[in-house]
């Protein structure tokens, strides 16, 4: 079975307005090119560092502008959408967000729902910390979804480092992985497609990184740079597309026939074995 992909990859804004309709034109496009399953990288309505921009933009699920209008834009397309993820307001007593992913059907329901689970609490240097955790409320249970083609499996980002989380979708059924992303620049050249090619090869599985690219205009806080490279990678681990640098549509055409055989050839996700910790 075959499965014709399109990775969207964008230069989001602070301002969720003006990035909704760059983020349609590009779903769009795409569907004209015949993809059936669209992928959108994380935080698709806004990239920003200002807890005050984002208390200003952003709404609750339901409320959401970019969501409503993606949903119909997936029914008007007749296409299979992963918004890769939305920043979006939880509700919750302590005023932090969440960082949502959103697989659509063709008829416009949302199929299935993911909270990113593992937060980007890190010091790269001086001048690059972040404590994720500080703005949003972590996920804390795995997902995965039907599609006409399989099963798939919802990651985001900063998962991508965390080994158990894919060998649990994939031990779920997950044929196919999304990682959508907004990495930065100096883990991205050092780490990105390795680790992306490892989830792969460990569990015989595709994976599809929709990403964020360039330097993000920013109104108000520290300005951000994401490192691009949306990428596609077969059971094998071999890469089948990367777009690199810049705003576009990449398009590959997944042969799923190849998670049994891969699979067959080396069976790591049924040969896996209990095993005792290391003592004191």
């Amino acid at each position: 079975m075959y499965l014709k992909v399109a990775l969207v990859q964008l230069n989001a804004s602070d301002d969720p307005a003006a990035n909704l309709p760059k983020t349609e034109a590009l779903i769009r496009q795409a569907a004209t090119e015949g993809a059936e399953l669209v992928l959108t990288p994380e935080v698709t309505n806004i990239v920003s560092a200002s807890r005050t921009v984002q208390n200003a933009c952003l709404a609750l699920e339901d409320e959401d502008a970019t969501l409503a209008r993606l949903r119909a834009v997936a029914a008007e397309t007749r296409v299979w959408l992963s918004i890769g993820s939305l920043a979006l307001k939880s509700g919750d007593a302590d005023g932090r967000f969440v960082n949502r992913q959103f697989l659509i059907a063709p008829e416009g329901m949302v199929a299935a729902r993911y909270d990113k689970i593992h937060m980007f609490d890190v010091e790269l240097d001086g001048k690059e910390i972040y404590r994720e955790s500080k703005g949003y409320r972590p996920g804390d249970r795995a997902v995965t979804a039907q599609t006409p083609w399989g099963t798939l499996g919802l990651t985001i980002c900063y998962d991508m480092r965390f080994p158990a989380l894919y060998r649990a979708l994939g031990e779920a059924g997950a044929q196919v992985l999304t990682v959508p992303s907004a990495f930065t620049v100096p883990t991205g050249r050092a780490h990105w497609e390795v680790l992306l090619r490892a989830r792969a090869i460990e569990t015989g599985c595709f994976v599809l990184a929709a990403a964020q690219w360039g330097t993000h205009t920013a109104s108000r806080g520290r300005v951000r740079e994401t490192y691009g490279h949306s990428i596609a990678i077969d059971p094998w681990g071999r890469v089948l597309a990367d777009a690199g640098e810049g705003v576009g549509v990449t398009q590959v055409t997944l042969d799923l026939d190849q998670v049994a055989e891969t699979r067959r050839k080396i069976p790591s996700l049924a040969n896996a074995r209990q095993f005792s910790l290391p003592e004191d």
